[in-house]
């Protein structure tokens, strides 16, 4: 076994966090025989995750942890949204709409003009279906938990660059202070540890309320820390003979939080570029102009529950993470 190959196995077998993306060197042989070795498991045991994507150009496996609440709700809301405004859209015929359908987490592989190997793992998109067994990328969904950008920039320019989707939307999401867990608190009955639970849990729900972007703070645990800002950015390509691995510049960029506070209320709905010929191929439109009708679908209603609900989600799973039940 190669020290590589140690190094990735070290960090699939080690506790990953939600959302963690840990880049460990390796090189592309190594990459696939880890990632065989998850695939033989996930088809004997179901498990998911870990996943594993790779950089070729950089030479390095990216070790993915489960998604947490937050980013599930994020993805799976900026698709339906979208999915809902083009259903919705005057002058698209049902038979069109129909043919446009949400694609979940996916797996793409592709070589660069290097011929080095790039692997993603999508968060989301539309499709539009040409025919049998064909259809058309439209829009790429990426959602960035306390990740860095560049890494954020780099999954949806490589949907828009290298799958050739029409646009990629991504949305960065930044927690003022991660959660440090805490000692496991041990009860000696049920009723004693389910009344901890339900107490702080009505503490935190009491700031949630105040505090809808955080901080969620109870027995002097921060729970889930204050979001110090969450972006939306749209990414189209100008040129279809971008590389590969290019690593686009955002086309609209508009912050939704920031230091904890709601500042969007003035963000166009369709995020100044989201059109129906982003959803739908312009050819198959009856009337051409229909293409560049907006498409609206952002709104703070939706974003602002969904969005809490998950933040207050997460601070109860951590809760329930460290209480246990210890008979005496």
């Amino acid at each position: 076994m190669t020290t590589g190959h140690g190094e990735l196995m070290t960090a699939v077998r080690g506790p990953l966090s939600e959302d963690a993306q840990i880049d460990v060197p390796a090189s592309r042989s190594e990459y696939q025989c880890v990632d065989d070795i998850l695939e033989e498991e996930y088809e004997t045991t179901g498990q998911k995750f870990p996943r594993l994507q790779y950089d070729g150009v950089r030479r390095v496996a990216i070790v993915c942890g489960p998604p947490s609440p937050l980013h599930g709700t994020m993805v799976g809301m900026l698709m339906t949204k979208v999915y809902n405004a083009v259903n919705q859209a005057p002058g698209v015929s049902r038979d069109i709409s129909d043919r446009v359908s949400i694609k979940f987490p996916q797996t793409n592989a592709t070589l660069n003009d290097g011929g080095e190997l790039i692997v993603r793992i999508w968060d989301g998109a539309l499709e539009y279906f040409t025919g049998v067994g064909r259809a058309e990328l439209m829009v790429a969904f990426e959602v960035g938990i306390s990740r860095s950008y560049e890494k954020l920039r780099a999954a949806i320019s490589f949907s828009v660059c290298a799958l050739h989707s029409n646009l990629g939307i991504a949305m960065s999401v930044n927690e003022d202070k991660s959660y440090t867990k805490p000692p496991i608190q041990r009860y000696a009955t049920f009723e004693e540890m389910n009344t901890a639970i339900k107490e702080m849990e009505q503490a935190l729900r009491s700031q949630w309320r105040a505090c809808p972007y955080g901080p969620l703070i109870a027995n002097d645990v921060t729970w889930f820390g204050k979001i110090s800002n969450v972006v939306l950015e749209t990414f189209r390509q100008e040129d279809r003979n971008y590389r590969p691995d290019t690593l686009l510049i955002p086309t609209q960029s508009f912050t939704i939080v920031e230091d904890g506070k709601f500042i969007g209320e003035n963000v166009p709905s369709n995020l100044a570029e989201l059109t129906i010929g982003d959803c739908i191929p312009t050819h198959i439109l009856r009337d051409r102009n229909i293409a560049s009708i907006p498409l609206d679908f952002f709104n703070r209603d939706w974003f602002e529950v969904n969005f809490s609900w998950s933040m207050m989600e997460i601070a109860m799973n951590r809760v329930h993470e460290v209480c246990e039940f210890q008979p005496v």
